[in-house]
């Protein structure tokens, strides 16, 4: 199936968690990063039990550091 990170599509398995997605697309070792699913912030706790549909739109935030 087919989701889109930060408005790109991208192919994952049908059975995918979003926990799944994260590794497959090298986010899940990030420190500082927000998620949300179709405009819905998902905690951190959620993201291994969370299933992901077909057309889910998942965003991604890094904090980042400046000044």
């Amino acid at each position: 199936m087919e989701v889109f990170i930060n408005n790109q599509s991208v192919p994952v398995s049908d059975s995918a968690t979003l926990s799944d997605v994260l590794l497959q697309h090298n986010f899940l070792d990030k420190k500082g990063i927000a998620v949300a699913v179709n405009n819905f912030v998902v905690s951190k706790a959620e993201w291994n039990s969370y299933k992901v549909d077909p057309a889910d739109k998942i965003t991604i935030i890094r904090a980042t550091q400046g000044g």
